[in-house]
């Protein structure tokens, strides 16, 4: 038989201890959930208005990084922007440097082969901008022929323009850039006679500084999220929140913010 002082130091310590986890309960499962929640590095350009650009703060902004911070939310994560130069997404993709790509970035056959994509979520085409005094008004990459014309390094512009210099063997000028501000920069300093870059972009700029479209070339681009060939994963869990949120109310007074 258990001595009664004995018994009533086992009830007390028994309470004592289940008194404790009771009180340390909630802030072990918030500890344990901040470990164990997952985390998204994306990484971006943020020198392509409305889709990401740095903002008068300092701050990474644009439609890409409101997407993504609803997105990883939906699929439970939390969400790091990691700034890259544009030609340097893929293969800090590849290398594991960042989880998913969210930077404008057209889907193409070529990208295809080394990264995933996700359904689309933009179509896009090809916007020739010129300076508002231009005494040129190109409409074909036929009129950029011995022009100077600018263009990011990377993007489907940059290639739109080498495939047609290469196959028809006319001469474009073209002068690759780490970011299209940089570009419109000289254009607007009369180095440059022209630059070729996606129309929404383009349409930002014409509102940003002193240049206008001279044409739309149509390339019928689609835009989307890029992961690594491996992480099918990830990518079925985007591709399931994209569905819901390309039809939610979200997306749409994301729209209106950026682009009124």
């Amino acid at each position: 038989m258990i001595p009664t002082k004995t018994l009533i130091i086992v009830i007390v310590a028994i309470l004592v201890i289940a008194l404790a986890i009771g009180v340390l309960y909630p802030y072990m499962v918030n500890i344990f959930h901040r470990e164990s929640k997952c985390k998204i590095r994306v990484g971006t350009s943020p020198d392509f208005p409305p889709f990401e650009y740095i903002d008068d703060k300092g701050n990474i902004v644009g439609i890409d990084i409101d997407m993504m911070k609803i997105l990883s939310n939906k699929i439970g994560c939390d969400m790091e922007i990691v700034s890259i130069d544009f030609n340097g997404l893929i293969p800090a993709l590849i290398n594991n440097q960042i989880d998913v790509i969210a930077s404008g970035m057209t889907i193409t056959e070529e990208r295809a082969k080394v990264v995933a994509f996700t359904k689309p979520y933009w179509s896009a085409d090809q916007a020739i901008v010129i300076r508002k005094d231009a005494n040129i008004n190109p409409q074909s990459l036929n009129d950029l022929v011995n022009l100077r014309v600018g263009v990011q390094s990377g993007t489907t512009a940059e290639q739109m323009i080498s495939e047609f210099v290469s196959s028809t063997g006319k001469n474009i000028n073209m002068v690759s850039y780490q970011s299209y501000v940089l570009a419109i920069q000289d254009l607007l300093a009369g180095r440059l006679d022209a630059v070729v870059v996606d129309s929404p972009v383009a349409n930002m700029f014409v509102k940003q500084y002193n240049v206008k479209i001279s044409n739309i070339i149509t390339t019928n681009e689609s835009y989307g999220l890029a992961v690594r060939k491996d992480n099918t994963e990830l990518l079925n869990k985007l591709n399931k929140a994209l569905d819901e949120f390309l039809n939610s109310d979200e997306w749409q007074q994301i729209l209106r913010k950026y682009l009124g």
